[in-house]
């Protein structure tokens, strides 16, 4: 098992999930994959299924109809496991403060490691972020 968790801990997957708003902290997330920002340096892998991620990237308000299926999803994700909540939507409900279909900021759903503010955060931002959370992941293992 030792080989194992050598391996998770040099390479770890990561689920990225949109929670509702306006898309705009998921473009800017799923610029991390490219070319440009690259983040697959640090050995991240983008996985669909929470049974195979380590760390969950989280962007957008969290809407009614959403909050139990992400509490689903970081029951799912197998220990030791870190949350990111990207932008101002997640942390603090952003532009949606008042709206009646949003139950609170993600941290009220699940525990959060990681806070990258923004409306949206600019890819560097998000990558600062995600280093800070593979930091916290590996003190974990």
């Amino acid at each position: 098992m030792g080989l194992v968790n050598y391996a998770r801990r040099k390479s770890p997957w990561i689920l990225h999930m949109d929670l509702g708003g306006c898309n705009g902290c998921t473009i800017e997330t799923l610029a991390l994959l490219t070319p440009k920002y690259d983040v697959e340096r640090f050995g991240v892998l983008s996985k669909a299924n929470p049974r195979h991620s380590d760390i969950l990237i989280l962007d957008g308000a969290v809407t009614k109809k959403i909050a139990p299926r992400v509490k689903r999803i970081y029951e799912q994700t197998p220990e030791p496991k870190a949350v990111m909540a990207v932008g101002a939507c997640a942390i603090t409900k952003g532009v949606f403060h008042d709206a009646y279909n949003i139950c609170g900021p993600l941290d009220k759903i699940i525990p959060v490691d990681v806070y990258v503010p923004g409306c949206p955060p600019k890819p560097e931002a998000i990558i600062d972020g995600l280093i800070k959370t593979l930091e916290i992941w590996r003190k974990k293992k």
